[in-house]
């Protein structure tokens, strides 16, 4: 699954004004800014477990509640399965017919069950006479059914059969109802499904934990001018018997699989068909009349199955793979065996109108989740304990498919700004967790599904992959695949297929890295011998607020790798350093030369280098030596280390005017992430006018050199970073830049000249940051006009930038209004809340106000935690962490418990950061403006 931004997912990750870990994107129209990862999809846990007990703060962690799995007496073989939905009642009527098998002679049948009425329900031995269930007890808290027969039910074979009743909701989980409009502008609803983590029990009565495989039989009975589709292709479709204007629709027997990746959609769609180069039939579903917009998506298939099958060496087992766009939809996408889901703005591709990262965004969705037709489908997570593993590497091997699909974007440079970066961030948390959770009660499910299973599984798995080399770990993932297929996995075991392919020690490297919270922080410094460099290296534990300085200090297994001035993208040494401190010696090295460690930045740590080291480093950063994604990772970690006060928040902005000749897009991300974090702590101040004057000094050269049109032999990263510097600078209140942004705003909204896709969002921001009612009147109108998805969320990511406060109650109101769906409406109170200090106020304000119908609307998904953390995470005032965490004491979201402790650790470092350093950077802001003396 993808959450969306994640669970908005993707790169590259805007942090604009918006503190420490919250990355809620101002600046471009970048559905992958919106932090889709953490939306992919819900968390999951295991056994009869609690949470980890490598939390440190454990006397906030929250109560786990005892939880059981199934019992094993009974369990599927097939599930026959037939659904009639009714799209005018929203309801549904279901038959089951699955074949069981009885292992223990048993009076009762438990099973899942959760928002459904069981009709009748009987069973039938194999060659005996039906027993009708003579009781159903619903234990609705644990969504679980117990049915109890007269007598026994003997071991053997069976057939289980149940009819019943549900609903087609509007939560966007289970069997639910998605509003859409058609293209004469008539309201309809699809009935759609979403069933990862624990959903499927909402649909039908099944034995819904991953584990418990089966194949299916689907049959849906559908309306005859609706198209219906489920994981398998169709095999028969006739009318139906008691009812001409329906269709009953067979489809084809799945492979053995888990329910949470069974999916039906019925619904009025058009598509494309192409075929890949092993033969698989790949179809993209569109909204009616949008064909044309999922030719994107469908390139990217054709050439991404044949790219799995080659890599796993494993083919893709189904005959047929369907993509679909889903209005109404929570996550970013959910990789259904076969049939797969997505929200509109992660499939969808306008020629004139889609932008150059939404492209790159839906080019990373499909491959994450084509990866888990075999990573998650084929071979399943024995337990939600493993999600990690499904998630992390999905995340991590969507770049690698892009890469290959297309290698001018240089994607590996932008996961270490999206995905790696964001989760050593979290991960210094004391409140964050352990890679792998044990997990027990559905209730806890959607908690993990964060950045840290996302993009911290991510970067292990690269680091691991950089480790092993890419032939062992190629041998291992084939290994693992066949021995594992049509069953389930714990993380051991593919450690050890990793084990037995590469000779090294896998398993006892990386349980450090997923069974213990945090990560460390390599502390390096060096001492010329003659012609040998002598460098000292120790670890400790990074915490956000400091080095770890307790005496029960952890250590990890660190893979370091070093390189040098004399050819900076070759690695000269590596070692594993696996003690708390080491010495190694780099042999014929002159003193000039530099040194540097994590080349690549693969490595998952922190680098605090001596000053003598890092005076030598400074120079690679002017005169570009240094690959850019060191220069990514040099300027990052100073970052943070400042943040951690380990070091002066000044000396990063002396570093980071080293970046005036800096031509990399991802790197001028990254520093338009940080330089956003400080804008919002020192929105604080009364000196944040200064902060605006350094952004506008620090991007001005590379804007004039950009300019606004597009030039002759520019590629996917030049549109990327001309709208990421121009949206920086109008929103600094650089006044060419917004009086051109006004100009040719006039001329869009005018029809004389209609702004390229790529020059939208920041023109958009530039414009409302500094309008009035008259130009909020106007995008508010250009929304209503937009007949697509990604422009209309577009607009949505901005509204907030605009700055009079009762405009920005406007705003708020517009985000629970029926003009933005539900899933979005997330997005609008998170734009208003990373803005300005007043939208902070203002949508805290607006949450508090509003929070029975948000916590009704999102109930216990991941949106709600998103929405806690955008609106929360900008405070730098103690009292308001205190604020926040009264707040949820008496309003509960189980969901969200985590990270709303996230939030209260967040707002106090905030704090603790502006009281350290404000005076020394506003000084510094003063001392730079100051005429030479």
């Amino acid at each position: 699954m993808l959450n969306t931004p994640p669970c908005f997912s993707g790169p590259p990750l805007q942090r604009d004004d918006a503190v420490s870990s919250s990355y809620y994107p101002v600046l471009l129209s970048n559905p992958i800014l919106q932090d889709f990862r953490t939306i992919k999809f819900r968390v999951i846990h295991s056994g009869t477990v609690f949470a980890s007990a490598t939390r440190q703060n454990t006397d906030t962690m929250p109560e786990r509640r005892p939880f059981v799995r199934l019992p094993t007496d009974v369990y599927p073989v097939n599930y026959g399965l037939c659904l009639k939905p009714d799209l005018i009642d929203f309801t549904f009527e279901g038959k089951l017919e699955a074949i069981v098998k009885v292992n223990l002679a048993t009076n009762q049948i438990v099973m899942n069950c959760a928002d459904i009425d069981i009709i009748t329900a009987s069973f039938v031995p194999e060659g005996g006479e039906e027993i009708n269930a003579t009781g159903f007890n619903y234990q609705n808290e644990d969504e679980k059914v117990t049915l109890s027969f007269p007598s026994a039910l003997q071991k053997g074979s069976g057939t289980l059969k149940i009819d019943f009743v549900g609903e087609l909701n509007d939560k966007m989980k289970g069997f639910y109802r998605s509003k859409y409009a058609t293209p004469a502008g008539e309201i309809r609803y699809a009935a759609v499904t979403q069933f990862e983590a624990t959903d499927a029990r909402r649909a039908f009565p099944c034995w819904d934990e991953p584990a418990i495989k089966a194949t299916f039989d689907i049959s849906l009975i559908v309306p005859k001018d609706r198209v219906a589709l489920s994981n398998m292709n169709v095999i028969d479709r006739k009318p139906h018997p008691e009812d001409d204007s329906l269709l009953e629709v067979k489809f084809a027997t799945t492979p053995i699989m888990s329910t949470y990746l069974v999916a039906f959609v019925i619904g009025e769609y058009d598509f494309v068909e192409g075929q890949s180069s092993d033969g698989v039939t790949v179809r993209v579903y569109t909204p009616t009349g949008k064909a044309e917009q999922g030719k994107f998506a469908l390139e990217v298939a054709v050439k991404t199955l044949p790219f799995y099958n080659d890599y796993f060496n494993v083919p893709y087992p189904l005959p047929k793979i369907d993509l679909i766009a889903i209005a109404d939809f929570a996550a970013g996408a959910m990789e259904n065996w076969g049939l797969v889901t997505y929200r509109e703005t992660a499939l969808l591709i306008d020629p004139k109108n889609s932008c150059s990262s939404s492209r790159q965004w839906v080019a990373l969705v499909v491959g994450h989740e084509l990866a888990h037709q075999w990573f998650g489908n084929l071979v399943t997570m024995e337990w939600w304990t493993h999600l990690w593993l499904n998630e992390g590497f999905a995340s991590w091997i969507e770049y690698l498919c892009v890469d290959h699909c297309f290698p001018d974007y240089d994607i590996w440079t932008q996961f270490v700004s999206a995905d790696y970066t964001r989760a050593l961030d979290l991960d210094a948390l004391d409140n964050s967790h352990p890679i792998e959770v044990n997990v027990g009660h559905p209730s806890e499910v959607d908690e993990i599904f964060d950045a840290i299973s996302y993009s911290k599984g991510a970067s292990v798995i690269r680091m691991l992959h950089n480790y092993i080399g890419d032939k062992d770990f190629r041998k291992g993932m084939h290994s693992y695949l066949l021995k594992f297929q049509h069953k389930n996995a714990a993380t051991e075991d593919l450690w050890d297929c990793l084990e037995q392919a590469s000779g090294k020690p896998i398993a006892l490297v990386m349980s450090s890295w997923t069974k213990q919270m945090g990560f460390p922080i390599i502390v390096v410094d060096q001492e010329q011998q003659g012609d040998d460099r002598i460098l000292k290296i120790s670890q400790k534990k990074f915490c956000a607020s400091g080095p770890h300085n307790g005496e029960d200090c952890p250590n990890w297994m660190v893979p370091i790798s070093i390189c040098t001035g004399e050819d900076p993208g070759c690695t000269k040494l590596k070692v594993l350093l696996d003690s708390p401190e080491t010495t190694i010696t780099i042999n014929n090295i002159s003193p000039d030369q530099w040194v540097k460690i994590n080349p690549g930045t693969v490595g998952f740590y922190r680098i605090q280098y001596s000053s003598a080291m890092l005076e030598g480093l400074l120079p690679g950063i002017r005169d570009l030596t240094l690959l850019p994604v060191d220069r990514l990772g040099l300027q990052n970690d100073l970052f943070s280390l400042s943040r951690a006060g380990m070091i002066s928040t000044v000396e990063v902005l002396k570093l980071m005017e080293a970046f005036v000749n800096e031509p990399n897009y991802t790197v001028w991300s990254d520093l338009s992430c940080n330089l956003g974090v400080l804008s919002s702590l020192l929105s604080h101040t009364d000196f944040h006018e200064e902060i605006q004057e350094f952004i506008r000094d620090l991007f001005t050269p590379i804007g004039l050199k950009l300019g606004w049109e597009c030039k002759q032999g520019e590629g996917h990263l030049d549109a990327l970073l001309r709208g990421l510097v121009l949206g920086k600078l109008g929103k600094a209140g650089h006044k060419p830049t917004l009086e051109e942004a006004r100009r040719r705003f006039k001329d869009h909204v005018e029809g004389k000249q209609i702004l390229s896709a790529d020059l939208r969002s920041p023109v958009y921001l530039t414009v409302l940051k500094h309008g009035d009612s008259a130009t909020l009147d106007t995008m508010l109108k250009l929304h209503k006009q937009a007949d697509m998805q990604e422009e209309k969320n577009r607009i949505e990511r901005v509204l907030g930038a605009i700055s009079a406060p009762d405009l920005i109650q406007k705003v708020l109101t517009f985000a629970l209004s029926e003009d933005v769906r539900p899933q979005d409406t997330v997005s609008v109170i998170g734009g208003v809340a990373g803005s300005s200090k007043h939208g902070r106020k203002a949508a805290w304000k607006f949450v508090k106000d509003n929070w029975e119908e948000l916590h009704n609307r999102y109930q216990g998904g991941f949106l709600i935690s998103r929405l806690i953390k955008l609106s929360v995470d900008g405070f730098a005032i103690d009292k308001m962490a205190a604020e926040v965490k009264s707040f949820f004491e008496s309003h509960q979201a189980p969901a969200a418990e985590r990270t709303v402790q996230q939030c209260c650790e967040n707002i106090l470092l905030n704090a603790a950061w502006l009281k350290r350093d404000a005076d020394d950077i506003h000084q510094y802001l003063l001392k730079r403006k100051a005429p030479p003396v």
